[in-house]
């Protein structure tokens, strides 16, 4: 029977929750049920350290950006800085970039302003764009709009109709494992809007770990329990579920693995 292995579109492997052993962890679970991942990046620093992650393992890829609560205090040439990490063939993405009104003392406009730049920055690249958008959907909608990018919005939390718009207007949609949250219903109601062919699986680790490991320290091999999920919401089977999930990770990034 042919084994399948699941590509984990977005993670974390910089983070400091992994206390230095992220190596380890990656070893593991590309050594059992995963197939590569993608390492993203929020700060100039860790976008470096992404593409550094990435350089390092044959089915690892990487995406390079400005996480929206990190635009504060930005150099003004970081623009410059960015696309010059970007020129490693292993970044595949812009990201994750994006709106993040989630906690007080927020800068809206400024965060407009780095989401733009970023937004023209991978258009002028030839990139693909990763997003995040947490309780700013509507002031995210109006920029996709206007920007039409080729984009998946990550660690999806919003209503079915907003996707079914996103879906429209040919983005992605990428679910972590708060998809098998008991309290999940608006995210399982995204899902079932969402043809199988426009979804994506990710992680987002460390964070997210989803059920039955709500609450621990997450790696990718945890992904599979979100793609189970997806596949009870379809009535389809897991295998093929991260089959087809697979395939929209490849040609979105442009990747093999």
């Amino acid at each position: 029977m042919e084994k399948i292995k699941l590509f984990d579109t977005h993670t974390h492997y910089d983070d400091r929750a992994y206390k230095g052993g992220a190596d380890a962890v990656i070893e593991k679970a590309l050594a059992d049920n995963v197939a590569g991942f993608m390492a993203i990046g929020c700060t100039l620093d860790r976008s470096r350290k992404a593409v550094k992650i990435a350089e390092s393992r044959e089915t690892a890829y990487a995406a390079v950006g400005i996480h929206p609560n990190d635009v504060g205090g930005l150099p003004p040439d970081y623009l410059e800085r960015l696309e010059e990490t970007a020129k490693s063939e292993k970044v595949k993405a812009i990201g994750e970039i994006g709106l993040d009104y989630h906690y007080k003392g927020y800068d809206r406009e400024n965060q407009i302003k780095a989401f733009k730049e970023q937004l023209r920055l991978a258009e002028r690249l030839g990139l693909p764009v990763i997003i995040h958008s947490r309780e700013a959907a509507e002031d995210t909608m109006e920029i996709l709009r206007e920007f039409k990018p080729r984009a998946v919005t990550h660690c999806y939390s919003g209503s079915a109709e907003t996707a079914g718009e996103l879906v429209k207007m040919g983005i992605l949609i990428s679910f972590t494992g708060a998809l098998t949250f008991k309290n999940a219903r608006r995210a399982v109601e995204a899902c079932a809007a969402v043809p199988l062919e426009k979804l994506m699986i990710e992680t987002d680790c460390p964070y997210m770990a989803p059920e039955p490991f709500r609450g621990e320290l997450c790696a990718s091999g945890m992904a599979w329990f979100t793609a189970a999920k997806i596949a009870e919401i379809k009535g389809l089977s897991t295998k093929e579920t991260v089959k087809v999930c697979n395939e929209n990770a490849k040609r979105f990034f442009g990747i093999d693995f």
